[in-house]
């Protein structure tokens, strides 16, 4: 049977954070009390292993995990199976019910939130009222009432929220900022904004729990939250109003049946036409896959290969929008997540010139199934002037360089100043998921949004200094335009 979500998140209730009493059959006494700052970690999907390893491995000195909470017990010994591997003590595990019990036993100064997108704030709200600062993983939430508990509960408790923004930290990125911080540009009046998910990547979002709105959002939120900040960074402003459309045409049972398939079947472990689809997933060909989601099924039902073309999906693979800030900025998004290739493209459109950053992050080479690296460019066109290249700065390792450098402002005692200002806090964790959820709220209305009427109490994050949008601006040269094609075929005189 396929995964009753019930099962998966029933146990994640507010009353079930903040009052089980019932003895965890996987908690042990904590460690002995020590100096480095201690951490929690609720949520050992996919993506918890980047924390924990960097906590065990690269930061030990300066901290150390107290204790691991989920709602599936295999996945909680697995990621205690992990710290043995990793050489650090055996933290004690807790499943979701017991929460705060795990709070209450193993006292970590900072719990670290990698559970299911829509589950963040029960987690970051009880986490704060227990005296606990919190880390969470993007999207902060999915919906207005759970960014209003966030902004209300560290308020009242006064307790410090950090989102993990690690796009922010990539070099390259860091490098734009850094040009539109400059000037070069003058003050940016229009984004053009365009992210492309291939059918490897884009169609993995369709199989697993993030292709329901109530856990994920949708791509609005779980996707494009890190593009949203990273815009909202770029620019040092917030967004005002959004309008935005949204559809879903290729995930579709019609387009298995275009394919050649006879139509979506729940999963691809017992899909009876495995090998006519090339969507399918192999859960036991991957070693990681089989430990964390297969062999963890009888926990709880959740399937991670289901069919991509399934009925039950409710969120778009086809998005666009207009964003408007408080600055004066328009910002033209889209996102389509079945694309020929997988990266981006963005422009920068100011009063003294054009900036365009562009990143090929994969492309389909001539073997099949072998998906290729293709490269970035950064480009600098002057207002009248000639463009020019600029060598992007090398961006190796996770998220584009972001991770490390992420990972050393968390979680290392002290950083120098940092002038782009690239941490970001529950205001900048909220200003980038509005965007999405006023989206979501355009798709269902088919109106535009004003984000002051989705949160009260919102302030503006903390932005480093932007060109000034008033005052005197060189004039332009005089020059003419040559058209291009005049320009490439002139014959020599």
């Amino acid at each position: 049977m396929p995964m009753n979500r019930r099962q998966f998140v029933g146990t994640l209730s507010a009353a079930g954070l903040g009052l089980a009493i019932a003895p965890s059959m996987l908690s042990a006494q904590p460690a002995a009390a020590s100096k480095r700052k201690r951490y929690a970690i609720v949520g050992t999907g996919a993506r918890y292993s980047m924390y924990q390893d960097a906590i065990e491995k690269d930061y030990k000195e300066h901290a150390e995990i107290v204790g691991f909470c989920d709602a599936n017990p295999g996945r909680v010994e697995l990621a205690r199976a992990r710290s043995a591997k990793n050489g650090a003590p055996v933290p004690p595990g807790y499943v979701a019910a017991d929460f705060a019990r795990m709070v209450a036993e193993t006292k970590p100064d900072t719990v670290i939130v990698t559970t299911v997108d829509a589950t963040h704030h029960l987690y970051l709200v009880r986490a704060m009222e227990l005296g606990c600062d919190v880390i969470t993983e993007k999207p902060m939430t999915t919906t207005a009432d759970a960014v209003q508990q966030i902004i209300d509960t560290r308020r009242r408790t006064g307790r410090h929220v950090r989102v993990a923004m690690n796009y922010r930290y990539s070099p390259m990125r860091s490098q734009v900022k850094d040009i539109l911080m400059s000037g070069a540009i003058g003050e940016v009046r229009s984004v053009d904004f365009h992210w492309m998910l291939n059918t490897h990547h884009g169609a993995d979002y369709f199989r697993r729990w993030h292709a329901h709105k109530k856990f994920s959002g949708g791509l609005m939120l779980h996707k494009a939250s890190h593009h949203f900040d990273l815009v909202n960074w770029w620019l040092g402003a917030t967004p005002a109003t959004v309008t935005a459309t949204g559809k879903r045409e290729f995930y579709t049972p019609e387009m298995a049946k275009r394919f050649g398939l006879t139509g979506p079947h729940e999963r691809c472990h017992t899909c009876p036409e495995q090998q006519k689809c090339n969507f399918r997933l192999m859960l036991a060909q991957s070693p990681m896959n089989k430990a964390l989601y297969l062999d963890q099924e009888h926990h709880d039902g959740y399937f991670r290969d289901r069919c991509v073309f399934r009925p039950d999906i409710d969120i778009e693979d086809t998005m666009n929008l207009v964003v408007g800030y408080d600055n004066g900025t328009t910002l033209s998004y889209s996102l389509n997540a079945f694309n020929a290739w997988e990266g981006y493209t963005i422009a920068f459109n100011g009063t003294l010139g054009r900036l365009e950053h562009n990143n090929v992050e994969q492309v389909y080479g001539n073997d099949p199934g072998v998906v290729q690296t293709e490269g970035i460019s950064t480009r600098l066109i002057p207002l009248r002037g000639a463009a020019r290249s600029i060598t992007p700065l090398p961006s190796i390792g996770g998220h584009d360089g972001g991770d490390k450098p992420m990972l050393d402002d968390i979680f290392l005692p002290s950083m120098p100043a940092d002038k782009y200002l690239r941490k970001s806090d529950e205001r900048g964790g909220a200003a980038s998921v509005l965007i999405g959820i006023a989206a979501n709220r355009c798709f269902a209305t088919g109106q535009p949004v004003k984000i002051a009427d989705l949160v009260t109490g919102l302030t503006a994050p903390d932005f480093a200094p932007m060109p000034a949008r008033h005052g005197p601006l060189p004039m332009p040269p005089r020059r003419r335009a040559v058209p291009r094609l005049t320009a490439l075929h002139k014959s020599p005189t």
